[in-house]
Formats: structure tokens, C-alpha cells, sequence
């Protein structure tokens, strides 16, 4: 039977509002680290039937760093929290490949799963920033290397969680026998990066897997998605682009022998709503007016990854090679600065609210028609809301647009199941044999 192809919701959480000066709107709360604001956030996108809630994270900080991110809370020791108030919505958290070991990765992600009864989901980054190495002891891989090592490291989780068959753990009191041993799979990995012997420490997971999320879309991002991710989060600045990306994809999906419809395709969206659209782009303009250009110039290079101090900020973006350390996101901000005609200035004002996602601005009518518009033109299959501030950009997204989808058979009225892994449509994966 072919599944009705609704419209996929989750929540990108960002303690004090995606919008850099997100948190001085007079009625936003702060910030990644302020937990109780986080629960009740997650029990927001919960009541509104959300799929699941997104965290992103990285592995340095500094004062210039965007408020939602220089100071948070460890993202899977949250998520344990998380797991335990919440019932129903996804939980996903990032965790790298280059600054992390497979086998603590799949524990800590099996752990979650059980911890939360089958919602669990890794996103894998390969970690970008070439300043995160300060932090460890090791020199910071180059772009494709990076990705190489996550192909490998992805390999390995996903050979540890399938350590045990689901009915491994008999714990038969008559013969004495906990564990079956004929239902042991050890992995005894040796490869170019890991050599991994497990087995993993903990039964299968409720979802067999948890769901695994990838963000990256460039070349080698692109492929490793197709080959392992369940969602890919991209980010897209218009209609043309977005199909393009959803076309690439999907195609790449096919070509490793999976069913396209098995991976969602799932960019960053940030609503600004207002009961006019003139009051929506007041709203956005208030908060950018908020903005000290110093605060929004390290987001924009930091993701050009470029210095552009030595240029005129009302001039325009100039021509740079493009960097080794986002490479797709640079690419994304350089054709928007070129296709709108964008100063350095007006452009570190986008990234300051998006940070290169997609910025759409109306009422709650012209959102739904923008979010339809993409899922009916094959652009998206459902989208990270990004909400400019916290509480109060998330409520006016819950109570005034998921209403709407709702009435167009867009998206759910009710949960159709209790694990991720169900909301996304998805079955439960056989294990993989060593």
C-alpha cells in the first residue's frame, strides 16, 4: 500500500531564539541553558503533534558566539532529560564524527531510545570548524577526509546496535540463561579509521535503529545521506534551488538501492507572522533593528569562512574562494548575495536571522501556502520550523499555522504512533549481519 504523504514537522530548538537579537523581543525567555524553558517549549511542539524536536550543537563557544549557542547544555544528556517529560515527539540531538568514537555514540544513542521507548535520532555532523581542534588532541581533517571518517564511524554504529537480536535477553529463571549466546553478533570492526571489536553493551533499541539525520549538501554530504540518513535537514533559499536539491537527492537515495520516499527532505524554515504582512515584516525589522552589525558579522564569516573586515559593509559580497569549512552553506550565501544584489551588510542581516535558511514572512494563511507550495512541488517533505524567539514565535506557528495544515489534510491531528520511526512512516530495520 502506498502511505499518504503528509507534511513532516520538527522543531529546530534554540534556547534564545533563532533570530540573533531573538532574545530581546520584550516577551522572549532565554536561553539553551534555562531547562525549564526548554521543557515547556518541547511540550508546545508535543501538543501540536510535532515529529520531533532538533538540537544542534557544537564543541566550542566564545563572546561573540549567537546567544542560543555560547552557552547550552551537553544535547544527549538533555535529551535523556527530555525523555522523561515528554511522551509522544521525536527527540533528536547532533553528535560528531570527527570529535567522537563510535562505540560511545552508539551507546549513548540506544540508551536514549530505550530511555524514550523508540524516539531517538542522531544527527551526524562531520564538525566543520577547523577551531574545534583546540579542544581536542588532534589536528582538524580536511572536508572530504572528514566525511570519509564518517562514513566508516556510521558503518560502525550501526553494526553495534545490531550487537544482540531483539529476543537476546531471555532471562530464563529455570535454566539460568540471561542472555542467549546464539543471539550475540559480535562486530569485530577493523578499517582505515576504527578497528572496534563490541559488542555493544545494551539490548537493541526499540527502533532496532535509531533514526539517523544528516545535514550536509555538499558532494560527499549528498552521499552519505543517500547511502544511511532517514532525514536529511538542508537549507534552501528558493523554490527552484530546493527542488533541485530534493531531485539530487532522492536520485542519489535510489542509485545506493533504497526507495526515495524512505529518507524525508526537511530544510530549516523560519516563520515571521503577523496578522498582515506588513506586521510580519515590522516584526522581522524590529528584531534586525536590535542587531549590532558586530554581533552579526562573525556569524555571516564564520559560514563564508572568510574574514571580511578589510571590505566596505555597504559594498558588495566580493568574490572568494569558497571554503573548506562549510562548503555548501558558503556556496548558498554567496548566490543569494549575487541573485539579490545583497551589500555585506544586508546579507550578515539574513544570516543574523537565519543563518541561510528560509526566511518567509505573512500571515498564517501565506505561511501554509509557502509550506504547501513547497511539499506540492516536490521542493520539501516536511520542515524544521526556526522559530525568531522563544516562546511566542513557536505558539504563534502552533496556534495559527499547524491549524491551517491541518484542515488541508497536511499534516496530523493526532499521533498514528508512539516511536519516531512511526511518525516518519518508517519500518523497523532488520539487523545487518557482521
Amino acid at each position: 500500500m502506498t502511505r499518504k504523504r503528509e507534511i513532516h514537522l520538527g522543531l529546530f530548538l534554540q534556547g534564545a531564539g533563532h533570530h540573533v537579537s531573538g532574545w530581546r523581543h520584550p516577551d522572549a525567555e532565554a536561553g539553551s541553558e534555562n531547562f525549564g524553558l526548554l521543557r515547556r517549549v518541547c511540550e508546545i511542539a508535543e501538543a501540536a503533534k510535532f515529529d520531533m524536536v532538533f538540537l544542534a550543537d557544537g564543541l566550542t563557544s566564545g563572546i561573540d558566539a549567537h546567544p542560543s549557542t555560547i552557552a547550552r547544555f551537553e544535547p544527549l544528556t538533555l535529551l535523556s532529560a527530555l525523555a522523561v517529560v515528554t511522551d509522544k515527539i521525536g527527540l533528536a540531538a547532533t553528535a560528531s564524527t570527527t570529535y567522537g568514537e563510535p562505540y560511545h555514540t552508539a551507546r549513548a544513542f540506544a540508551s536514549i531510545d530505550h530511555l524514550s521507548h523508540g524516539r531517538a535520532a542522531w544527527n551526524i555532523v562531520t564538525t566543520s570548524y577547523a577551531r574545534t581542534a583546540n579542544n581536542f588532541s588532534k589536528a582538524h581533517p580536511e572536508h572530504d577526509e572528514r566525511y570519509a571518517v564518517a562514513e566508516e564511524f556510521v558503518d560502525v554504529v550501526r553494526g553495534l546496535w545490531d550487537s544482540w537480536d531483539d529476543d537476546a535477553f531471555v532471562k530464563d529463571k529455570q535454566s539460568g540463561v540471561y542472555a542467549d549466546p546464539a543471539k550475540l553478533r559480535v562486530l569485530d570492526h577493523k578499517g582505515k579509521y576504527f578497528s572496534v571489536k563490541g559488542p555493544l553493551n545494551i539490548p537493541r533499541a526499540p527502533q532496532g535503529h535509531p533514526i539517523l539525520i544528516q545535514a550536509g549538501s555538499s558532494g560527499p554530504g549528498q552521499d552519505l545521506a543517500a547511502r544511511t540518513a532517514d532525514v536529511v535537514f538542508t537549507a534552501q533559499q528558493s523554490l527552484e534551488e530546493a527542488q533541485a536539491f530534493y531531485r539530487s537527492l532522492k536520485e542519489r537515495v535510489a542509485r545506493f538501492g533504497r526507495q526515495p520516499d524512505d529518507v524525508a527532505v526537511m530544510p530549516g524554515f523560519l516563520p515571521v507572522i503577523g496578522r498582515t504582512a506588513k506586521e510580519a515584516a515590522d516584526k522581522l525589522a524590529e528584531l534586525d533593528r536590535w542587531t549590532d552589525i558586530k554581533s552579526a558579522m562573525p556569524l555571516l564569516e564564520e559560514r563564508i569562512g572568510h574574514s571580511l573586515a578589510e571590505y566596505d559593509l555597504d559594498g558588495p559580497l566580493p568574490d572568494l574562494p569558497i571554503s573548506d569549512q562549510l562548503r555548501s552553506r558558503a556556496e548558498l550565501l554567496m548566490a543569494l548575495a549575487r541573485r539579490e544584489d545583497l551589500t555585506i551588510r544586508q546579507l550578515a542581516l539574513r544570516v543574523a536571522a537565519g543563518r541561510g535558511h528560509h526566511i518567509v514572512l505573512g500571515t498564517p494563511v501565506e505561511i501554509a501556502d509557502r509550506m504547501q507550495q513547497w511539499f506540492d512541488s516536490r521542493a520539501a517533505d516536511g520542515f524544521n520550523i526556526m522559530p525568531p524567539f522563544f516562546p511566542g514565535g513557536l505558539e504563534d506557528f502552533t496556534q495559527l499555522v499547524v491549524p491551517i495544515l491541518q484542515e488541508r489534510g497536511l499534516f496530523r491531528r493526532e499521533y498514528g504512533g508512539s516511536t519516531l520511526r512511526e511518525h516518519l512512516g518508517l519500518t523497523r530495520p532488520a539487523p545487518i549481519s557482521p
